[in-house]
């Protein structure tokens, strides 16, 4: 059977998956505790990043492709991981002197 059988998902399900992630997501971001700054960012980071792995795998129908999927991703990957590398620099270094008092 080929790997590219006919598949249907059920996209409703997928749309419900996808606004109860969006509840979760504004909810944490609604929590105002000092002390959990930090994990209601990586709570709002995991959660968008699971809504992009669901768009992606079944409104782009990634999930239904061959493997060939990976080769055509690694130049991009490559290059992004590569800018990252060459930006490090400019995000790190500043271009002002500290002395000088800044504006608040």
């Amino acid at each position: 059977m080929s790997d590219t059988a006919d598949h249907s998902p059920n996209y409703l399900a997928i749309f419900g998956i996808l606004c109860l992630l969006t509840a979760v997501s504004v909810v944490a971001d609604l929590v105002s505790m000092p002390g959990l700054k930090i994990l209601i960012v990586v709570v709002v980071l995991l959660v968008a990043t699971a809504k992009a792995a669901f768009v992606m795998m079944f409104f782009m129908h990634l999930k239904f492709e061959r493997k060939w999927k990976y080769a055509i991703l690694m130049p991009t990957i490559i290059l992004a991981i590569g800018l990252l590398m060459v930006l490090i620099p400019d995000i790190s270094i500043h271009y002002y002197d500290l002395d000088i008092p800044q504006a608040p």
